[in-house]
């Protein structure tokens, strides 16, 4: 297997993501989550990815895999927020 990276490749941080399902796909929205007000959250999405159902679900054993590795190194992970500064609800 060769992997390399197309011209427009690049990063991108995402600390919002949403997931939306049809019969033929999976669409990860990936956006940066800000709060002025505790209030109030302002989503800019900048990334959208669509997905085969299957492949859908070798991401999700991937990422199962992987977080339960880095739970075991670093502790266990909170989805709750724990600012003030944030709505309380759960996370997207």
């Amino acid at each position: 297997m060769k992997i390399s990276q197309s011209p427009d490749y690049h990063d991108a941080y995402a600390n919002s993501v949403q997931v939306r399902v049809s019969v033929w796909d999976f669409q990860l929205v990936f956006g940066l989550a800000s709060s002025e007000a505790p209030d109030q959250v302002n989503i800019r999405n900048h990334h959208g990815i669509f997905l085969s159902p299957q492949q859908a679900k070798a991401l999700w054993s991937l990422l199962g895999q992987n977080l339960a590795q880095y739970e075991q190194a670093f502790g266990v992970l909170n989805l709750e927020p724990q600012s003030h500064n944030f709505p309380q609800g759960p996370v997207n």
